[in-house]
């Protein structure tokens, strides 16, 4: 996905540091990306929820908050209320470019930002939160330790996953009065709340009460033995597709047109782990499947290998063009199974003038129904006919050019 270095004004004049996530094609819609408290714009599960909705054509921009990453300010002086107003500068930013948001997603306190937010911002339609506390004031329980020395010297440092950060007594004081009990019911908008079972930091009853305060539309789906920052590369992928897939529910994703000579659209293969074989497929605005290798050949074996892939397509061609010729012809099929399998043979096995190796697809049918020998036979000459088998028999020609 093609990703843009942006900064925009925050809340007290600051620059903020932020990256926006363009789809390859037009622009179907934007979300606002909210991070965690004292994260940052870059954390995995935020890449990986925007590149799965720009691959729907959804824009995304992610940004530091004030004093965090690399956005300029002093953390120290900031609060949950400034967390607000940077979001509110960053939805200015961009209607000002021509790409006013229609979905916040916000994660942990970043979730109770757009929580909060939302209610203020013309033309949002979709908020989606990620393990977000029911009270901002929640996130003062992970430096309990500190409160003491905070309140008697207005600042103090804290450790918040091995890093020090500076927590004033200004923060402490806004987040006791940022509860969301009115913000919730006034959203206007679908709402999708995210969240793990066994989050450590956040409890799921803020789950229950964020889902229970709202009004419809609302969902909610657990996030099963994720972590608090939805870390493993799986619960990420999964919450991503979650939204990615509920979001076209409520915000209008009218697809574009085919490009010329390619009727049904492009299949765009993105590299989903550098580290490894991982590949997103995505086909269309609708459509994604995962391919990848099994892990004896160092893969995570989270999706079909790409010989799988063209089994696959062979197998369900053969089974498409068998039912459209029982259907026509009024067979009383009830049941198609195509069993593909893949080998590398000899290519005298199949020719005796070849040489070397070639592939080999192996087909298994099986048709059921109260069908006559002859009408199994014709089916069978049929399944021949299948348009991926004769790309196949006949080869094809591949043309590469470098974008």
């Amino acid at each position: 996905m093609p990703t843009e270095r942006a900064t925009f004004h925050g809340h007290s004049g600051d620059r903020l540091a932020a990256r926006l996530d363009l789809p390859e094609g037009p622009v179907l819609a934007t979300a606002l990306f909210a991070h965690c408290f004292t994260c940052g714009k870059d954390i995995a599960a935020a890449r990986r929820i925007a590149a799965r909705l720009t691959a729907r054509g959804i824009a995304v921009l992610r940004f530091d908050f004030t004093g965090l990453g690399h956005s300029a300010g002093e953390f120290a002086n900031t609060t949950f209320s400034s967390n607000v107003a940077d979001l509110v500068a960053a939805q200015a930013y961009l209607a000002g470019r021509g790409l006013a948001p229609s979905i916040l997603i916000g994660h942990s306190l970043g979730g109770a930002a757009v929580l909060k937010a939302a209610p203020g911002l013309r033309g949002i339609r979709a908020v989606v939160t990620l393990g977000a506390p029911f009270d901002p004031s929640h996130v003062v329980r992970t430096f309990t330790d500190a409160l003491p020395r905070i309140r008697e010297a207005g600042m103090a440092e804290v450790d918040l996953g091995g890093r020090p950060f500076r927590i004033g007594r200004r923060f402490l004081d806004d987040v006791a009065t940022g509860a969301l009990t009115d913000a919730i019911p006034a959203l206007n908008a679908a709402l999708l709340v995210l969240h793990a079972p066994r989050d450590a930091v956040v409890g799921i009853d803020n789950a229950a009460r964020i889902f229970a305060a709202a009004r419809h539309p609302k969902s909610f789906v657990t996030l099963d033995d994720a972590d608090h920052l939805i870390s493993r590369a799986e619960d990420a992928e999964y919450a991503a597709d979650v939204i990615a897939t509920w979001v076209g529910r409520y915000v209008p994703l009218t697809p574009p047109a085919p490009p010329p000579g390619a009727p049904e659209g492009i299949v765009r293969v993105t590299e989903a782990d550098a580290g490894g074989f991982l590949q997103d497929i995505q086909s269309g605005p609708d459509h994604h499947i995962l391919a990848d290798e099994p892990k004896a050949y160092g893969g995570t074996n989270r999706g079909l290998s790409p010989y799988g892939l063209i089994a696959a397509g062979l197998g369900a061609c053969t089974s498409m063009t068998i039912r459209m010729y029982a259907r026509r012809k009024g067979r009383q099929l009830t049941g198609i199974r195509v069993d593909v399998s893949h080998d590398k043979v000899h290519a005298q096995d199949a020719d005796p003038s070849a040489e070397g190796r070639i592939d080999r697809f192996s087909r298994r049918i099986r048709l059921d129904g109260p069908l006559a020998p002859d009408q199994r036979a014709r089916l069978r000459e049929i399944a021949d006919r299948c348009p991926v088998h004769r790309t196949l028999d006949r080869g094809a020609q591949v043309s590469t050019e470098l974008d």
